[in-house]
C-alpha cells in the first residue's frame, strides 16, 4: 500500500497522492490523465490536479487499483468498488484495456478482446481476483497471446484459471514458461480468420504483434504512440537488434490498421489506416536515421 509518509512533495495537496515507490510506468497517466502527470525533476508520476467530480474520482480509483507497485494512495481511503468494476474497460468494438498492471512487466499494459470466436487476452495483467472474475463474467479467455518475454507477468495463473492455450514466438518462449503454441520463423501466422500473429524481431528476438480484424494492432514493446499523434520506438530499449527492428517496422507497411495498442507507451488511434501508414512511414525514416527519441 502507498505510504502517506513517503508522499512525493510535488503532489498537489488533497486526497490522492503518489509515494516514492513509483516506477514511472505511466499507467496512472493513461487511465487518469486529468489527475496524474509526470514530475520530470524526479522522473516519477505525481498528482497534478485532484479530481473535481465523481468521474474524476472514478478514474483516479482505476489508476489506484491498476498501479503495479501500489504507489497511489488516498488519505480518506476512498471506496474503489466502482473503479474495480470498471475494469477491464472497453475501448472500441470489444477491445478492452485491462488495467491491473504487474510489476513483473514493469507496469505494461494488457488487453482483452471479446469476440464471437473466443475471447483473447493480449499479454498478462496482474492476477488480481477482481479482474479475473470480471473477465470470467465476460466469457473467460479462449486464447492468450504473449507479445514477447518481458510482458508475461502472471500468464501461468490466467492459463490455469481459464484453461487457455498460450501463443508465443519460439525465440522468446523458454521451456520453463510452458507455452502450448509456438510460432517459429518470420512468416505471419494466422491464428483465426480475424487474428494474425506477425513476428517483429528487434526489441527482443521473439517479439510479435497481433493484428485483429485489420484494425487493431497489439504491438508489445515494438511500437507505440508518442502522445503527440506520432508513432515511436526506441533504440534505448531495443534488447536484440535495432536493424532488425527497423526491418520489422517496414514489414508492418504490408498491413492495414487504425489502432496501435502497445505494452508501454501510449495507444494511438487514427481516423484511417491511410493516416496510420503515413505515421508509420515517417517513423521508419527516423529509425533509419537513428534520430528518434531515445535513440
Amino acid at each position: 500500500m502507498a505510504r502517506l509518509a513517503a508522499r512525493l512533495a510535488s503532489n498537489v495537496p488533497g486526497d490522492f497522492y503518489v509515494d516514492d515507490s513509483c516506477i514511472d510506468c505511466a499507467m496512472c497517466r493513461f487511465l487518469a490523465p486529468r489527475v496524474f502527470g509526470r514530475d520530470d525533476g524526479v522522473g516519477l508520476s505525481v498528482v497534478e490536479r485532484q479530481p473535481e467530480d465523481a468521474a474524476g474520482v472514478l478514474r483516479a480509483g482505476m489508476a489506484l487499483v491498476s498501479c503495479p507497485t501500489s504507489s497511489i494512495g488516498s488519505v480518506s481511503k476512498t471506496d474503489v468498488k466502482d473503479a474495480v468494476n470498471a475494469l477491464p474497460e472497453e475501448m472500441e468494438e470489444g477491445v478492452h484495456f485491462c488495467g491491473y498492471a504487474s510489476e513483473k512487466s514493469y507496469g505494461a499494459s494488457s488487453y482483452f478482446i471479446r469476440r464471437e470466436g473466443g475471447n483473447v487476452l493480449v499479454d498478462s495483467p496482474r492476477a488480481a481476483k477482481p479482474l479475473m472474475d470480471r473477465i470470467d463474467a465476460l466469457g473467460g479467455v479462449a486464447l492468450m497471446f504473449l507479445s514477447h518475454r518481458d510482458d508475461v507477468a502472471d500468464h501461468d495463473k490466467y492459463a490455469s484459471r481459464f484453461g487457455c492455450p498460450r501463443v508465443m514466438h519460439a525465440d522468446d518462449a523458454t521451456p520453463s514458461l510452458g507455452i502450448e503454441r509456438l510460432v517459429e520463423g518470420q512468416a505471419q501466422k494466422t491464428l483465426a480468420e480475424d487474428l494474425v500473429a506477425i513476428p517483429v524481431p528487434g526489441h527482443t528476438r521473439g517479439s510479435m504483434a497481433l493484428l485483429y480484424r485489420n484494425k487493431f494492432l497489439f504491438t508489445g514493446d515494438h511500437l507505440w504512440g508518442d502522445g503527440d499523434g506520432s508513432l515511436g520506438a526506441s533504440r534505448g530499449v531495443c534488447w536484440y537488434s535495432w536493424s532488425e527492428q527497423t526491418r520489422s517496422m517496414e514489414r508492418l507497411l504490408d498491413y492495414s490498421f487504425e489502432w496501435v495498442l502497445p505494452g508501454h507507451g501510449d495507444p494511438l488511434r487514427l481516423e484511417s489506416a491511410a493516416k496510420m501508414r503515413e505515421k508509420l512511414e515517417a517513423l521508419i525514416v527516423r529509425m533509419r536515421k537513428r534520430t528518434i527519441k531515445g535513440a
